[in-house]
């Protein structure tokens, strides 16, 4: 069928309320790494839907949160400015009667925009139905909220309806991203996001935060293999002896479960090499920032 009308969605949320799940069941693919770890999200990550004559482009951000670094101001920043461009927001949150302060604040950034807005209650498979009407009632009293829909990203329950009503904020006009297209992010920025995942999954709390990776080489053989060269960096010389691990066998089971995921993504066998590099206080570094790929537009 072709495709008429489109709508730009932010999913907007605070960490670790399945923003990026969300994301990526819709699409039907993995376009945003995820991980029990706050602040997994750390660009904005488009993902692009095609159902009927309409297009979906969902943009994924950060978890709102108070920042204590250039890379959390930068994080912050592209949900503000996020929220600012589109059609509609989707701001995602868990089962439970009580709005913290970065969900505040994101009503706020909400109220500042007049931004038409669907609340998602996600993790709906964990609590009772009617332990839901409780936070209905809370959030419908703090934003006049366009709908609510009450989800389970994770058994996909609930989409259906919450693409229906995204729909409603639709407009006339051309297909904005190709056929087969599922997201704008470039391949190896989606390469470099594998490896982080695998980081966030394996290590100790404190260590993946301090992380960032970068794709430093990609190249195809005759035969289709890819070759792929990664570069870890973190913030301290203690933790980059625990990405390796006793014997290189922490930094080899990162490179196996990202290897797999490449693969699956490429659709051909890799042979992926992964290197460990310090670099203190990157995350305060613009200049190391922007060569992760964390810059404005």
């Amino acid at each position: 069928m072709k495709i008429t009308k489109a709508v730009m969605v932010s999913v907007v949320g605070r960490p670790n309320v399945g923003k990026s799940t969300l994301t990526n069941a819709l699409v039907g693919e993995k376009v945003a790494i995820v991980s029990k770890k706050a602040q997994t999200t750390r660009t904005r990550i488009t993902g692009i839907v095609n159902r009927d004559a309409c297009q979906f482009v969902l943009l994924d951000t950060p978890g709102m949160h108070k920042a204590n670094s250039l890379l959390g101001d930068y994080m912050v920043k592209v949900v503000h400015s996020t929220v600012s461009s589109v059609d509609v927001a989707v701001m995602v949150v868990e089962p439970v009667e009580r709005i913290n302060g970065a969900e505040e604040a994101l009503l706020k950034t909400l109220r500042e925009n007049n931004m038409p807005a669907i609340l998602v209650i996600n993790k709906i498979d964990t609590v009772k139905k009617e332990d839901l009407f409780p936070v209905i009632a809370l959030y419908s009293r703090a934003y006049p909220f366009a709908t609510i829909v009450p989800i389970s990203a994770k058994n996909e329950d609930g989409l259906e309806e919450l693409l229906n009503e995204i729909e409603k904020f639709a407009t006339e006009g051309p297909q904005l991203f190709p056929d087969g297209m599922i997201s704008d992010q470039p391949e190896k920025m989606l390469l470099a996001e594998i490896v982080r995942e695998k980081l966030l999954r394996l290590l100790d709390q404190e260590v993946p935060h301090g992380t960032a990776v970068e794709i430093t080489s990609f190249s195809e053989r005759e035969n289709g293999i890819v070759d792929v060269g990664a570069t870890i960096f973190c913030e301290r010389d203690s933790h980059k002896g625990i990405i390796i691990g006793k014997k290189g066998t922490m930094l080899k089971k990162i490179g196996e479960f990202a290897r797999q995921d490449m693969e699956r993504f490429l659709g051909t066998k890799v042979f992926l090499e992964l290197w460990v590099k310090v670099k203190e206080g990157w995350k305060n570094n613009s200049s190391l920032m922007r060569n992760f790929g964390y810059h404005e537009e």
